[in-house]
């Protein structure tokens, strides 16, 4: 096997495990030294995932591993988010006494996340599916003094359980039909089999993945994650199980004839209401990192709006991965606020923010206003090139559909950003510290970037290919 295939995978496994082994025997003040331990981990997988890009696109490790552009920046932008997350965790979790065995977990959920980009079989997807799910219900968890930490985390393992077993459920069918897990062959036998049981089977594991991705029907746990568990943990959840699900998800309905199955309506549909219940529900919210769960919801329609018309626009795949790198850094930025403010979560709290901390309230409204797809932040071209792919591919209707719920989330963001502006600070304003403020700042930095710079980024996400 071409073990060097895996080697950004291998290097995250491997930082898990020595981080695991030197926590135990750290003394609990050293318990911090593990993240910079995590964040050269991160940074030698994603130096390795830099070196395959100009390699040739190829199905590999016995046939279970995509090895494409897809993949290949998808894992980047896990990569990333990761690290950034990483940074706005030591000052947050200062006392606490597990605080070494955190950074384990955390890039054992990172290597969930990069193996749901890459797989190329199915029994890879429940694996990578299953990864994820249980490292992420531990980090939702993670404050287990916390009620509302415990509930996040006890949310999350109930729609995991039932969405996972949906999942294998769909897996053991379509192995049934098919007699192969593997995409592949998959392809070439998508006829040979009782249409209705195919139909079947195609939507058990549609659900299974809408699960990471926090689309409708499985979205529900999302708001509470975003609001119980850790800010740092919140901010990863919020977008790196998202990222790997977006790939997997297009890569499997793209296994499957138009004509067959009629996935792009039903990925339009699902896209449709997510986007839809997300925005809805996030005007009612007087907590800031439940709103931002729910906003989170509905950056998974927007995204499922590339992959509905997959295989019909060249550009489709491109304005999936620029999206998500889009969203990645606005929601990180969001979330290092609320890191940065102790955790602050109720609107009240971020009355006068503009008074106190500037700084902190310019990189909030950054982010809000890229998430709304405001120019020239990263948001906007990310949207743009949505709307764009979609009207192109025949789908105006779901680019109106878009458009309308866009609108309606500036009312939310604004919601929050008015107070920050024009209101008085009703208490002092603590913040975390150095780390946090660092992460808070990359993020900021990169929505700029990424909208000033994105025509060399798109001309690179314009060669990703996406196999089998």
């Amino acid at each position: 096997m071409p073990v060097g295939d895996v080697l950004p995978e291998l290097s995250v496994l491997v930082s898990a495990v020595v981080l695991l082994l030197a926590a135990s025997f750290m003394r609990e003040r050293d318990q911090w030294l593990a993240a910079p331990g995590a964040l050269i981990g991160l940074t030698v997988a994603a130096a390795f995932c830099l070196a395959q890009l100009g390699e040739a696109p190829r199905i590999t490790f016995s046939g279970v591993w995509a090895l494409d552009g897809a993949s290949i920046w998808a894992r980047l932008i896990i990569l990333a988010t990761a690290a950034l997350s990483v940074l706005l965790t030591p000052e947050w979790l200062r006392t606490d006494r597990r605080h070494g065995e955190y950074y384990a977990i955390f890039l054992l959920a990172t290597l969930g996340a990069m193996l749901l980009a890459g797989a190329a079989d199915l029994m890879q997807l429940i694996m990578a599916v299953l990864l994820s799910s249980v490292t992420g219900y531990t980090l939702a968890a993670y404050h287990r003094n916390w009620p509302l930490s415990v509930e996040a985390g006890m949310k999350y393992f109930l729609v995991g359980a039932l969405a996972n077993t949906l999942l294998v459920l769909g897996v053991t069918l379509m192995f049934g039909l098919f007699a192969t897990t593997d995409y592949g062959e998959l392809a070439t036998r998508t006829n040979d089999s009782p249409q209705w049981m195919t139909h079947v089977a195609f939507s058990l594991v549609v659900v299974g993945v809408a699960f990471k991705l926090a689309a409708v029907p499985a979205h529900t746990w999302m708001p509470d994650v975003a609001e119980g568990a850790p800010p740092p943990a919140a901010a990863f959840l919020t977008i790196a199980p998202k990222v790997g699900a977006a790939i997997a998800l297009a890569r499997f309905v793209d296994l499957f004839p138009q004509e067959d199955i009629a996935w792009r309506a039903v990925v339009a549909t699902i896209a449709v209401a997510t986007m839809t219940i997300g925005n809805l529900s996030a005007l009612g919210q007087n907590d800031v990192r439940r709103m931002l769960g729910w906003s989170s919801v509905s950056q998974s329609g927007y995204a499922l709006m590339a992959v509905a018309v997959l295989g019909l626009d060249p550009y489709a795949l491109p304005a999936l991965l620029f999206f998500l790198a889009s969203y990645a850094v606005a929601n990180l930025a969001a979330f290092g606020v609320v890191t940065q403010l102790r955790g602050r979560t109720n609107l009240t709290d971020y009355r006068g923010l503009a008074t106190a901390h500037p700084l902190l309230a310019a990189a909030l409204i950054l982010s809000f206003l890229s998430l709304v797809g405001i120019p020239p932040l990263a948001g906007f071209v990310g949207k743009l090139a949505l709307f764009v792919t979609t009207i192109e591919s025949g789908y105006a209707w779901l680019a109106v559909v878009a458009l309308v719920n866009t609108v309606v989330s500036l009312v939310y963001y604004l919601h929050v950003l008015a107070p920050v502006y024009f209101a008085e600070p009703a208490r002092p304003m603590h913040t975390l510290g150095y780390w946090a403020a660092v992460s808070v700042f990359l993020c900021a930095s990169f929505t700029l970037a990424l909208g000033g710079l994105a025509d060399p980024l798109w001309r690179m996400l314009s060669q990703a290919t996406l196999l089998p």
